[in-house]
């Protein structure tokens, strides 16, 4: 698998893991077993949260599961065409209120994106392709997957082990490298939104 500082340059010293992990779409379809994909889940349990209070959740299914359909059938058409030699697909979910005293949790989404980045970056340094994903049905997921209505459903994710590129539609062989990033300074500002200080 190719890594993201083969071809990505930081501006700044950075931890390399940081640089290096990307999301492929190219997956062999071979299985992953169920120890793997736990010490996914295992980094995903220690990011932090609001409160401790770990308001992310996930759902997965294995391939050549009973779940694995109903799973495979929430993503759109464009996803199905290469996530379908995924091992294992995730939906990530939070819970919109604290279990402490059921009050409204303001950084759900953000707790579990913090969960989210640990199993991504968990699962580059195992050598597995772990590809994050909005283009599914999050309706339908609710309904098929019966997720209550106090979470929030967040994104799905594709797990697998790494495949050969030609295994991949024509078109998604071109976009099959490490993208880069915005500058620095286009995202973060001094004080006040869209305050710039041009650096030298």
């Amino acid at each position: 698998m190719i890594k993201g500082s083969d071809i990505r340059k930081a501006d700044h010293p950075i931890e390399p893991l940081l640089l290096d992990r990307w999301s492929p779409r190219a997956m062999s379809g071979e299985e992953i077993s169920e120890e793997e994909l736990m010490r996914l889940f295992e980094a995903a349990r220690w990011a932090p949260s609001s409160f401790n209070a770990q308001q992310w959740r996930a759902l997965y299914a294995r391939r050549g599961t009973e779940h694995w359909e109903k799973f495979f059938d929430l993503l759109v058409d464009a996803n199905k065409v290469w996530a379908k030699n995924a091992a294992a697909l995730v939906v990530f979910i939070s819970r919109k209120f604290f279990d402490y005293n059921n009050e409204p949790s303001r950084t759900h989404s953000y707790d579990c994106g913090a969960a989210w980045e640990n199993f991504a970056l968990q699962g580059f340094r195992q050598g597995l392709v772990v590809h994050g994903m909005e283009g599914f049905d999050y309706e339908l997921a609710r309904k098929a997957l019966q997720i209550p209505d106090e979470f929030e459903v967040e994104a799905m994710a594709a797990v697998g082990k790494p495949g050969d590129k030609e295994l991949l539609p024509e078109k998604l062989q071109a976009r099959e490298s490490p993208n880069d990033r915005r500058k620095l300074s286009e995202s973060i500002f001094e004080g006040p939104f869209g305050t710039h200080q041009k650096r030298d």
